[in-house]
């Protein structure tokens, strides 16, 4: 178990490191990681439960005079 877990480990740090590479791919393009961090969580989000948040965000925005 422990050796499973570990070889585990060792393969989520080197995807980690792959993620990261393509990041800065991504950037060195034009691109802006922090936009495509939030687009990939939103895709990852249920649309009823994104839907509603963006409700609530526009809500607030509006009550604070942003738009």
């Amino acid at each position: 178990v422990i050796d499973r877990i570990e070889r585990l480990e060792e393969e989520k740090s080197a995807l980690a490191e792959d993620i990261k590479e393509i990041y800065a791919e991504a950037k060195g393009t034009g691109y802006e990681p922090k936009i495509i961090r939030r687009i990939i969580k939103l895709r990852k989000m249920d649309i009823e439960k994104r839907r509603e948040e963006d409700q609530l965000l526009d809500l607030y925005k509006s009550a604070i005079g942003m738009e």
